[in-house]
């Protein structure tokens, strides 16, 4: 893939070799908190909303199993909501596929923790981004961070009583203006409780031009730069390119494949796996265009408008 992927932009037209080797889906769009640059926490949605079943997710692993290496069970909402999330986990590990996941970290009870170390998941990486409840709450609206703190404790407790090494346990801190001066706490924090990694992840902001409260004055952590006039823009050039495009795809929560996951409203849909199989999609002449276009001019992009990649 990464081959065919140089041999395009030297082209400028899509080559495509292989087939995908990752895999975002994802298991609901619903979300106990309401986080201010989320569709899922905003309900504000442009697309349908649901959960994931089993059956379509099973349909879908078992045609890529030959390819997939890493499966993200994550796009939108927060995984445990759904019922079954568990048990599609087991059924990819039982694929011998790297599995992922992202939540807030709400239901990490002794029942779930438990779950989790049986199921086989890989790596966990838990949103928490404040190191009080005061600045936690700002941005993870309605959000408890006891509740936060006490379950990734009892999952790294229970990961260690059974000296398992998975899940690799990643602690994610979007940092912002509201919360940088919590930084040092945090580093701290983080090497007390022994996660595996502290990730410090630069924060979307949908109407970034005229500046947000959420954009850190340590521009080190920013999306976004300043260039006048109260107006800011992309701290990186938007290129041309996109290897996200010639590795892997999301799918929707009922089926769709997307792009990748900037496209939170499912905005160029690439075909339905409820109708059509994974290996037609990923050929497909809507896809090729979708990719031409990367290669041609990005910036008439919609979703590419914000992208860092």
């Amino acid at each position: 893939m990464a081959i065919s992927f140089q041999l395009s932009r030297i082209l400028k037209t899509p080559v495509l070799w292989g087939k995908p080797t990752t895999l975002s889906i994802e298991p609901t769009t619903s979300c106990n908190l309401r986080c201010p640059e989320c569709p899922s926490g905003l309900r504000a949605f442009s697309r349908p909303t649901g959960m994931l079943q089993e059956q379509l997710f099973e349909r879908v692993i078992s045609q890529a199993k030959s390819h997939l290496t890493w499966l993200h069970l994550y796009f939108q909402g927060e995984p445990f909501l759904n019922p079954r999330f568990l048990e599609m986990v087991k059924f990819a590990d039982q694929q011998r596929i790297f599995t992922s996941t992202s939540t807030n970290a709400h239901y990490l009870d002794k029942k779930n923790v438990q779950a989790i170390l049986d199921s086989g998941l890989k790596q966990l990486i838990i949103s928490m981004d404040g190191i009080s409840q005061e600045v936690y709450q700002k941005y993870r609206i309605g959000g408890n961070l006891e509740k936060v703190q006490h379950g990734l404790s009892l999952l790294l407790e229970a990961r260690s009583i059974l000296k398992q090494k998975f899940p690799r346990v990643i602690l994610q801190f979007l940092v912002t203006g509201e919360n940088e001066h919590q930084l040092t706490e945090l580093k701290h924090w983080a090497e007390t409780m022994k996660v595996d990694e502290l990730q410090l992840k630069t924060i979307q902001i949908y109407d970034f031009e005229n500046g947000s409260d959420l954009i850190p004055s340590d521009l080190g952590y920013s999306r976004y730069v300043p260039f006048g006039e109260g107006k800011w823009k992309l701290k990186k050039k938007l290129e041309n390119k996109c290897w996200r495009m010639w590795q892997g795809a999301v799918v929707t929560w009922d089926g769709r494949v997307v792009p990748c996951c900037f496209d939170k409203d499912a905005s160029h849909v690439m075909g339905e796996l409820s109708k059509q199989s994974l290996a037609s999609v990923w050929t497909s002449e809507l896809y090729q265009k979708f990719r031409l276009q990367l290669l041609e001019d990005r910036t008439q992009i919609e979703i590419c408008r914000n992208c860092t990649e």
